[in-house]
């Protein structure tokens, strides 16, 4: 089983969510691609929760991971996550939350 990455409110509340079922990040991780500090603070087995504040830190270090991806499915799944990250950024009381296996 792979991630979820959920765009979430302060009540936690699902607004818009990504799936990975077949852990696309992992193996972009596993080859060296996904080794950004924040990002590699992301727990593949629990939750991991970032706020608005951490956002531009976040989205920096997600460009990375954007130029990397090279098959049509992880450029679709790392834009997608990289749209959820842009709206946490914008808005107050949102949280981008990776949920593991």
């Amino acid at each position: 089983m792979g991630l979820d990455i959920n765009l979430e409110d302060e009540r936690g509340e699902i607004l818009a969510t990504v799936n990975d079922p077949t852990n696309l990040l992992r193996r972009l991780q596993e080859h060296g691609i996904v080794d950004e500090p924040q990002l590699a603070e992301i727990d593949w087995y629990g939750d991991t929760t970032f706020n608005r504040l951490q956002m531009s830190r976040f989205l920096s270090q997600w460009e990375a991971v954007v130029r990397q991806a090279e098959a049509p499915e992880q450029v679709k799944l790392v834009n997608e996550i990289k749209e959820l990250a842009d709206r946490c950024q914008s808005e107050i009381h949102l949280y981008l939350k990776f949920i593991g296996d």
